[in-house]
């Protein structure tokens, strides 16, 4: 019972460590993971994370962004054609930006991400999520054979409320540990 216990104070360790460590350098690419969109608007948590991927863009660490995420049953937008979109308006040029619009799991987006990489001969990328959400991230990736920078978004809702940071570090140790068993999520 204590080595269970340990091993799920190791994993939430782990992920809380990601979670503070910005490890933003130059890299290929920059990989924004979706979030909920709202009619075509990306929602609080999403605009964290593209203002984040604009920022490092501004810095010039990589040459291009990928933005990922499916249509989560909205029949008229995509999160990744939203992020697209945003990025857009927000003065990142088009050409820079290349959009998968078609997964629906975090895993989905690596694999999605990953391909796009692939095409262009690129093996690094600096992932923007939610702290919380980066462990499994740069675990996916590596399996993919691709090496990722986690980069917080620094103004997320969820990171910023100790309750949710919490709720979201809970769900992420067991959607980890399924992951680690062979699921795809």
């Amino acid at each position: 019972m204590l080595g269970c216990a340990w091993a799920e104070w190791s994993l939430y360790a782990a992920i809380r460590r990601q979670a503070g460590n910005d490890e933003a350098r130059h890299a290929d690419a920059i990989v924004v993971f979706g979030a909920a969109e709202y009619n075509g608007a990306p929602s609080p948590v999403f605009k964290a994370r593209l203002d984040h991927a604009r920022e490092l863009e501004d810095r010039d660490l990589a040459p291009a962004i990928i933005t990922t995420g499916g249509s989560g049953g909205d029949p008229h937008f995509t999160e990744g054609g939203v992020a697209r979109d945003y990025l857009i308006q927000q003065g990142v040029a088009e050409e820079k930006i290349f959009s998968e619009r078609r997964s629906d799991t975090t895993y989905e987006s690596v694999r999605a991400a990953a391909q796009i990489l692939n095409q262009h001969h690129a093996l690094t990328c600096i992932a923007v999520s939610d702290g919380f959400h980066l462990y499994r991230i740069k675990l996916m990736f590596r399996a993919l054979g691709i090496t990722a920078f986690g980069s917080p978004a620094p103004d997320s809702p969820i990171e910023n409320n100790a309750t949710l940071r919490t709720l979201y570090t809970l769900r992420e140790m067991v959607v980890t540990t399924l992951w680690h068993l062979g699921l795809k999520l």
